[in-house]
């Protein structure tokens, strides 16, 4: 029963946190290469991806961010120190940075056809995600490495 061995090593072995973290934390720079591709062509199809993986990356963001609080307080019992702090609140950064993005997107179709304050605050919002996803997976790969460091025998 080799595939039912499997699926017991894949239940023990599961981290849903990592993974819904590194999806949403992988589409932004995705969006944000794309936005590049919209902004040296002015292809609006570049930027509709943009469009389409922001809204994807919003509503995978409340996923990763549950996913990781579940984690916080199973597996470090909900421990106060200054990293779980920093990720909680680059968190809801980043949701904000998102709703905010995909807001302006859905409420002015055209934004990047015009130079108007909007456009430049929507490129300002997607940018400005990129250094919030790097320190999320910068501290949570702190975080790792220390669990696995902590896990070694002596």
């Amino acid at each position: 029963m080799a595939g039912r061995s499997f699926l017991e090593e894949m239940k023990k072995t599961f981290l849903f946190h990592a993974i819904a973290a590194h999806f949403s934390n992988g589409l932004i720079p995705v969006a944000v290469l794309y936005l590049l591709l919209t902004l040296s062509t002015g292809s609006t199809y570049f930027e509709h991806t943009v469009e389409h993986l922001i809204v994807i990356v919003l509503m995978a963001i409340p996923c990763s961010f549950f996913s990781g609080i579940h984690d916080w307080k199973t597996k470090y019992r909900a421990a106060k120190a200054p990293i779980f702090i920093k990720k909680i609140r680059l968190s809801c950064v980043l949701f904000l940075l998102c709703v905010s993005a995909v807001s302006i997107r859905l409420a002015i179709p055209d934004v990047m056809s015009h130079q108007r304050i909007e456009h430049w605050l929507y490129l300002a919002l997607l940018f400005s995600m990129l250094p919030v996803v790097t320190l999320l997976g910068h501290y949570g790969g702190k975080l790792s490495s220390q669990s696995r460091q902590a896990a070694k025998p002596a």
